[in-house]
C-alpha cells in the first residue's frame, strides 16, 4: 500500500524502514535456490552466516541459520555448492539490511542438476535456439580469433599452441575470466559481448578444461545461451572432455571435443593447405597439358585432311568438271541450231515452191474482177468486162471480147 508524503510531511527514516520490515514480514517462508558463496562458521557461535548468490544475475542475498541448522549438512555443503534453503525474509531495521532466515537447508545433487538441466534443455530447444538452420559456418582461414578462457589455464595455453603451430599467422583476441564459480556466468556472457561487438573478430571459441558436473554448470546458464544464440560471430564450444556435454554445445556453430579439437577446427593446417595447393596444382597441369594434346592431335587430324593438304585441288577438280559440261552444252546448242537451220531451209524451199508468186513465174497470170475478185470460170465474166490480169512481174488491164 502506497504512503502518502510531502516535502512539508515526510516520513523519519526509522518509520519508512518499519514500513519496509512489515511488508517484508508478510512476505512468508519461501523455498529459494542458489550457491553459497561465503561462509562463515565461528567457533562456538550459533548461528551460522553465509552468502546465497544467483549465479546468473549477480545477486547476492545474506543468510543466517542456527547452527543445528547448519550442522545437518555440513558433510555435504561448502563453499561453491548449490542448495535450496527454505528461509523467511527478515529486515534488520537499525541497519536497514535485508537477509533471509533458514529453517533448512537441502544440497542440491547431481541428479537433481541433471534433470534440470534437461528440462532447461527441451525448453531451449523448442524455442529453437539449437536449430541446426541457425548455425553459422565458421571461416576458411579466421584473420582474428576470440578466445574465452581461464587465466593462465590448459586449456587457453592448448588453443593458442596447436593454433599458432597450424597457422603462425593467426592472432588471438583473449579474454581471461572465471570459469567455474559464482562470477563465471557474468564473467563469460560480457567476454563474448566483448569479442562479438569487435568487428575484426571472425569466430570466438569459449574453453575450458575438464571438471565435474558442478564444475561445467556455467556453460549450462540460461542467460550464457542466450547470450551465444544471439551473436553474429561463429561460436566454438571446447568445453571439458569428449564426454562432457553442456548446453553452450547445442547452441554453438561448432562443438569440439577439446580445447586442443577446437584450434584444429578453427584454424587449417599451414603444412595440409600447402599440400593440398601443390595437389590440386599438379592436378591442374595434368588438365591442362592432357587438354592442349588432345587439342594437338585434333589439330594434326584436321592437318592430315587432303581439303587442308591441297585446298585448290577441289576447285580444280569442279572447274574440270563446269568446262566439260560448258563444251557439252556448247555441243549440244550448235547441234540444236544447226538442225533448226536446216530444218529452216526445207520449210522456206517447200512454201516458196507452193507459192502463187512461184506459179506467177512460170508464166501464168491471175485475173482479177474490179472487186478484187479472182476469176475461176468463164461464165463469171461479161463481154466488154475490164478485168485485172497479175504476172509474176506486175499486173495491167484487160477486155473481154465475147
Amino acid at each position: 500500500m502506497a504512503v502518502n508524503t510531502t516535502p512539508e510531511a515526510p516520513l523519519p527514516v526509522g518509520e519508512v524502514s518499519r514500513l519496509i520490515g512489515g511488508w517484508i514480514d508478510r512476505l512468508g517462508a519461501v523455498w529459494v535456490e542458489g550457491q553459497i558463496t561465503q561462509l562463515s562458521r565461528r567457533p562456538g557461535a550459533g548461528v551460522v552466516f553465509l552468502t546465497l548468490r544467483d549465479p546468473s544475475y549477480d545477486i547476492s542475498v545474506s543468510v543466517t541459520c542456527y547452527r543445528q541448522v547448519f550442522d545437518a549438512v555440513a558433510d555435504v555443503v561448502s563453499e561453491g555448492a548449490r542448495v535450496v534453503v527454505l528461509a523467511k525474509p527478515e529486515w534488520y531495521a537499525p541497519r536497514g539490511q535485508l537477509s533471509l532466515r533458514a529453517a533448512e537447508i537441502r544440497p542440491v545433487g547431481v541428479g537433481e542438476l541433471l534433470a534440470r538441466l534437461e528440462q532447461l534443455k527441451k525448453a531451449l530447444a523448442r524455442e529453437g535456439l539449437f536449430a541446426p538452420e541457425r548455425k553459422k559456418p565458421l571461416p576458411f582461414l579466421p584473420q582474428l580469433v576470440g578466445l574465452v578462457c581461464g587465466r593462465a589455464s590448459a586449456a587457453e595455453r592448448d588453443v593458442l599452441e596447436n593454433a599458432r603451430h597450424r597457422w603462425p599467422a593467426v592472432r588471438f583476441e583473449v579474454r581471461n575470466v572465471a570459469v567455474q564459480g559464482v562470477h563465471a556466468v557474468p564473467q563469460v556472457v560480457q567476454a563474448v559481448k566483448e569479442l562479438d561487438a569487435i568487428d575484426d573478430v571472425d569466430v570466438i571459441i569459449v574453453a575450458r578444461g575438464g571438471g565435474s558436473v558442478e564444475d561445467l554448470l556455467p556453460f549450462s546458464d540460461e542467460q550464457l545461451i542466450r547470450t551465444v544464440a544471439q551473436c553474429r560471430t561463429p561460436v566454438v564450444s571446447a568445453i571439458g572432455h569428449e564426454p562432457d556435454n553442456p548446453l553452450l554445445d547445442h547452441v554453438a556453430d561448432l562443438r569440439a571435443s577439446t580445447p586442443t579439437d577446437a584450434a584444429k577446427k578453427v584454424v587449417p593446417d599451414v603444412g595440409e593447405e600447402y599440400e593440398r595447393v601443390r595437389l590440386l596444382r599438379d592436378r591442374a597441369r595434368r588438365c591442362v597439358a592432357a587438354l592442349v594434346d588432345r587439342e594437338e592431335r585434333g589439330l594434326a587430324h584436321a592437318l592430315a585432311r587432303p581439303s587442308i593438304q591441297d585446298p585448290h585441288r577441289m576447285i580444280d577438280v569442279r572447274a574440270d568438271q563446269v568446262a566439260d559440261l560448258l563444251d557439252r552444252a556448247r555441243r549440244c546448242l550448235r547441234h540444236q541450231l544447226d538442225r533448226a537451220e536446216s530444218e529452216l531451209s526445207h520449210t522456206h524451199a517447200r512454201v516458196v515452191a507452193l507459192s502463187p508468186a512461184a506459179t506467177l513465174k512460170r508464166g501464168y497470170a491471175v485475173l482479177q474482177k474490179a472487186d478484187g475478185h479472182a476469176v475461176r470460170d468463164p461464165g463469171e465474166v461479161t463481154a466488154g468486162e475490164t478485168l485485172r490480169a497479175r504476172v509474176s512481174e506486175g499486173e495491167f488491164s484487160v477486155r473481154v471480147d465475147t
